[in-house]
């Protein structure tokens, strides 16, 4: 398999955890880094010994095919398209958009150019998540009928160092945590069908904790707390919740529960953790991974992939569409909440194919 030539175009937080991982996927390799802060390029380039440039420099490189999109929420959208029209495969962090209008323009340009859109989150493909969806297919719970998704905290001016586009358009709990959750319940039970939904934004403003802004009053404008149900194709219900306004929480993050058992999912914003099956009438056991990846952050994964596909000639996992679906699903919980009815949604996804059993980190199928 060729190795494909990747650059980064934002630099801030997540994109240590990307630089990292790629460092052992050998489908990638990471070429260049840019910024609209030169010096935050600058300290990660010298970091992982990369060149940083301009954003205009980087789109022109030859040796470049696919540039992960890090930007935040709210240039998701502008920057996927310049890379699009370089001509170039573009990886975007979730959300791919703030709205489906806007996640729609990079569907449709790269539609139209004939190059693949990607996106987080990834973390489906970790041998925790792929171990549920192989029990799950195998029939250990018999016919996945219900379900429950949370993910539940203060916030997260508490730690990050610049927390407030969190609670701007494109942010929120839904839309930050939300493509965790959601991505990986439509890997386990495919597309979302309709959703009802409830939303409360009980602050204006936020006090941030973290360094270097603690004391900082930063504007909420979105929902901070959003409830409500999904209901799936295949006809299961999966309760949900994402908020940022809950102290502490003591449920799990994803059960599905089906006609001869439940299973725990693991936390869907990590690759590993444990997979535990109770058949009815008997307690939780822990299962056995069947998948690699679980022992780690690998979060270049899907972009190691969508390489793979690319020189294959095979779909990618963390695929636009399947972005796409979730972003319209995410947004319907506002819409249902705002309009008091049930939202129908418009798109449709095939599942992800699965990860193949046995091979080792690093390997990609």
């Amino acid at each position: 398999m060729r190795r494909i030539g990747v650059g980064i175009i934002g630099c801030g937080n997540i994109s240590g955890a990307y630089l990292t991982a790629a460092q052992g996927l050998p489908a990638i390799e990471v070429r260049a880094l840019a910024d609209m802060r030169t010096a935050a390029a600058e300290k990660r380039g010298a970091e992982f010994g990369l060149p940083a440039m301009r954003v205009d420099e980087l789109l022109k490189r030859d040796d470049v095919e696919i540039v992960i999109n890090l930007t935040v929420p709210l240039a998701h959208t502008d920057i996927s398209m310049a890379v699009l029209r370089a001509g170039k495969h573009v990886y975007s962090e979730k959300p791919l958009g703030v709205n489906v209008a806007e996640a729609r323009k990079v569907m449709d340009l790269a539609e139209e150019k004939g190059l693949r859109v990607g996106c987080a989150p990834d973390t489906f493909l970790g041998g925790g998540h792929q171990t549920a969806r192989q029990l799950i297919d195998e029939g250990a719970i018999g016919t996945p009928i219900a379900g429950s998704a949370f993910f539940m905290c203060p916030g997260h001016e508490r730690w990050h160092p610049a927390p407030g586009f969190y609670y701007l358009r494109g942010g929120g709990p839904m839309l930050d945590m939300g493509p965790y959750y959601i991505t990986d319940l439509v890997q386990l039970l495919g597309p979302v069908a309709a959703v009802m939904g409830s939303t409360s934004r009980m602050r204006s403003e936020r006090l941030v904790t973290s360094e270097p802004m603690n004391g900082t009053l930063i504007p909420v404008e979105v929902a901070t707390h959003v409830a409500g149900t999904l209901e799936f194709e295949s006809g299961a219900l999966v309760s949900i919740a994402m908020s940022f306004d809950v102290p502490k929480h003591r449920h799990t993050p994803i059960e599905i529960y089906g006609t001869k058992g439940s299973i725990a999912v693991p936390d869907p914003n990590r690759f590993g953790g444990e997979v535990a099956v109770a058949r009815t009438g008997g307690e939780w056991e822990t299962m056995p991974l069947t998948h690699g990846y679980a022992d780690g952050n690998y979060r270049s994964l899907g972009v190691a992939d969508m390489a793979a596909a690319i020189a294959s000639g095979r779909p990618h996992r963390a695929s636009g569409a399947l972005a796409f679906h979730v972003l319209e699903v995410m947004e319907a919980f506002q819409t249902s909440s705002d309009e008091g009815r049930r939202v129908a949604i418009q798109s449709r996804v095939e599942r992800p194919a699965m990860m193949r059993t046995g091979i080792e980190t690093g390997q990609i199928d």
